[in-house]
């Protein structure tokens, strides 16, 4: 099934962002390995989303998930060791992939 057959057909309810917890990730690269456009390891040996290939280091720091890449950024949540991807609707906040997810 795919994600347009599972959403409804309002676009807004299709919008998603990604964000990391940085307390909890544990430097493997995997999500970078999955999702190079979205994810990125810094200096600090943790990995940060980014937009627009600009690294965002504010705790709780979101990005939108292409709709092409959101396989790529679902693997990269249930795969990641230290259960810190987070990936959720952006009109509510609800958490659709990831540990927090319903």
């Amino acid at each position: 099934m795919t994600v347009q057959q599972d959403a409804p057909g309002d676009s807004d309810t299709q919008d998603l962002e990604v964000w990391i917890d940085q307390d909890l990730c544990t430097g493997d690269g995997i999500c970078v390995q999955y999702a190079p456009e979205v994810f990125e390891l810094d200096i600090d040996g943790l990995a940060y989303v980014k937009s627009d290939d600009e690294l965002l280091q504010n705790p709780g720091a979101t990005t939108p998930v292409p709709l092409p890449l959101l396989q790529d950024v679902v693997d990269s949540a249930k795969e990641c060791p230290g259960d810190c991807i987070h990936v959720r609707r952006v009109k509510d906040s609800v958490e659709v992939y990831g540990p927090d997810a319903a």
